[in-house]
């Protein structure tokens, strides 16, 4: 069962919107965005309307039947939980008993910031409510379901459990045969009988196991139609009614298919990612902000851990991950500077580059032209090694900037800390 627990560890992390996700390979959509989508594909999900301002509550209130769950629309997890930064408001995910009441909770929640236990505590913009109609689970209904990619699959791969919404990792640890695996031929693909199965073995017969399968169905067509990356659904549930629908789900889609995915990769929601996310994205930069003192820039991706692990070891802390990869340019390396001077918490830099595909004179050049166009006024140690590094150093030095040269790494990792504790 270690494997099953690894699969959905990862996928948690894939949809997680914490620091350390934002410079993923996937695109992840609110919630009614992802419900759309699935409808349009013949699976059964609730009833809901969208708000984007409380001028139109009311009207669209009005369009569902009933009373309402009102839903925060962020890019995060564990909002049911969550409260938001201006007022202190309890729950992201509420259900309401009257328009009184909706009206009130939604006048708390949107256009504030809703703190969960994935977004830590800058939280994320609520700009968007999903109203969706309110109705009765019945007792023990409550399954889960996800496809993602498996690699030891070879392809798509089927996950459910008879138990749902709750966490799959805590479910899987109490009780390994609670999770059921089925893997897909892509080429085949999943058809009736097959989601049939799956249905069956996730508890459900009859006519709520022909419902599920015909939703099983069309959540494998979204997944793979849509270019899919994950589709977790948690819970999948049977109503008092009779319905199976989907209540929730989280989707990522694979940012190498925006050719063919655009209309999907035009509802991405910018207010929910970090400014300095999607400034690298613009440049092709691998970028992950994190929480302390010292700004690396680095070419390739492993020399970057090994830099922050260094800068640790000696008695500092990485202000950010920046891959400037193999083939920057000199408007990259401006590009990274800019997003590194955005961070307030910066107080120093180490830039260290190895010269194999990259040029160090390229970086030099780079670091020269940024450092005189941003007026920088952080400390800066510089470390080349390889192609062209003594046209490098002769740029910087001819510079007459401020800049720190030193070709040991253990000794430029050392100077980087103590000129940025310096820098008060």
């Amino acid at each position: 069962m270690a494997a099953i627990r690894s699969i959905m560890r990862n996928l948690r992390q894939q949809s997680r919107a914490g620091p350390l996700a934002a410079q993923r390979r996937f695109l992840n959509l609110h919630e009614y965005q992802s419900l759309t989508i699935m409808n349009d594909h013949g699976v059964c999900v609730p009833h809901i309307e969208v708000v984007k301002s409380m001028s139109e509550l009311d009207a669209q209130a009005d369009k569902i039947k009933g009373d309402c769950v009102v839903k925060a629309q962020v890019l995060a997890g564990g909002r049911g939980l969550g409260h938001f930064k201006e007022n202190g408001f309890q729950g992201g995910v509420l259900g309401t008993s009257s328009r009184e009441e909706l009206r009130e909770c939604a006048e708390k929640m949107l256009g504030k910031t809703l703190i969960t236990k994935q977004t830590g505590e800058a939280g994320k913009p609520c700009n968007f409510l999903m109203l969706a109609e309110k109705f009765q689970i019945k007792e023990g209904g409550e399954k889960y379901f996800a496809i993602l990619m498996d690699r030891g699959a070879g392809g798509p791969i089927m996950i459910g459990s008879k138990v749902g919404g709750t966490s799959i990792e805590d479910i899987a640890e109490a009780d390994p045969s609670a999770i059921i695996r089925i893997p897909v031929d892509i080429n085949k693909g999943c058809d009736k009988k097959m989601a049939l199965d799956m249905a069956n073995k996730m508890g459900w017969t009859g006519a709520q196991g022909e419902e599920a399968a015909n939703s099983i169905v069309g959540l494998y067509d979204t997944f793979i139609s849509k270019d899919c990356t994950m589709l977790e659904i948690n819970p999948m549930a049977e109503l008092e009614d009779g319905r199976v629908i989907v209540c929730d789900a989280k989707v990522g889609f694979d940012d190498n298919a925006f050719f063919r995915q655009k209309e999907i990769f035009d509802q991405a929601d910018d207010s929910q990612e970090d400014p300095r996310d999607l400034e690298a994205s613009k440049w092709d930069l691998n970028y992950i902000g994190l929480d302390g003192s010292v700004a690396c820039m680095v070419n390739g991706a492993g020399l970057a851990m090994a830099t922050m692990d260094l800068l640790t070891h000696v008695g500092g802390s990485p202000a950010n991950f920046l891959d400037v990869g193999g083939n920057a340019s000199v408007g990259q390396i401006k590009a990274a500077f800019k997003i590194v001077k955005s961070d307030p918490r910066t107080k120093g830099m180490l830039i260290n580059i190895f010269g194999g595909i990259m040029r160090c004179d390229v970086v030099a050049e780079g670091v020269v032209e940024a450092s005189k166009e941003m007026k920088l006024d952080l400390p800066i140690v510089v470390r080349l090694v390889g192609t062209n590094v003594e046209e490098g150093k002769k740029i910087l030095k001819d510079s007459g900037l401020a800049l720190y040269s030193e070709d040991d790494l253990n000794k430029a990792a050392k100077l980087a800390v103590k000129l940025a504790a310096e820098n008060k």
